[in-house]
């Protein structure tokens, strides 16, 4: 499902990743595991396309991701996106859009993902009313709501308490159950051994 070659990658002297090569299969749960400043952001920045290796190649389905894959594709930047002014559900719709879901289609989907995260009450609510630990939720719900084959998260647990640290961990769960390839980076490794199959260092 994803897959990197020999991936290179540079910021000035910095050699942020170096010969990366490693295959996320699908329906699986993949970790990328390392400390601050290790490359993980890097090269799922890469594998989105926002920015381009150096040299390698990191594919999806075989491939570059083209704008035609990204409705299969949801991501989880670790600087996180929403739109402070938005209500939940105008936010989680918007991206569904996006990724050319229909709207009935997507409101389903989304009631689906606040029920499940109890916070279907504060779909009507605007974002920045929100705990940060909601908003993180929501976050999830914007990169899973049109029903991707593969996620990938980058650092999805940071600044959560323990109890929506194990929501989210369930989650993830459930979206392999489901057959989702999920690849996320974190520098936790118990986050990683609970619910990785294969971690990479």
């Amino acid at each position: 499902m994803l897959e990197a070659r020999e991936v290179r990658k540079s910021y000035g002297d910095v050699r942020a990743v170096d010969g990366l090569s490693f295959s996320a299969r699908p329906g699986e749960i993949f970790g990328l595991i390392g400390p601050n400043g290790a490359g993980k952001s890097t090269t799922i920045r890469m594998a989105m396309n926002i920015i381009a290796p150096d040299s390698g190649d990191i594919l999806i389905k075989g491939r570059r991701l083209a704008e035609e894959d990204k409705a299969i594709v949801g991501y989880l930047p670790e600087e996180r996106g929403l739109y402070r002014k938005a209500k939940v559900e105008e936010m989680i719709l918007y991206v569904a859009s996006l990724k050319g879901m229909r709207e009935a289609e997507a409101r389903a989907s989304m009631d689906a993902w606040l029920e499940r995260f109890g916070i279907l009450d504060w779909k009507g609510r605007k974002i920045d009313e929100l705990s940060k630990g909601m908003a993180q939720k929501v976050q999830f719900a914007c990169t899973v709501v049109h029903k991707p084959q593969l996620v990938l998260f980058d650092e999805p647990f940071s600044g959560l308490d323990p109890v929506s640290q194990d929501i989210l961990l369930e989650a993830m769960l459930e979206l392999k159950a489901a057959g989702v390839t999920v690849l996320f980076s974190t520098h936790i490794m118990e986050h990683a051994e609970k619910i990785c199959e294969r971690i990479l260092l």
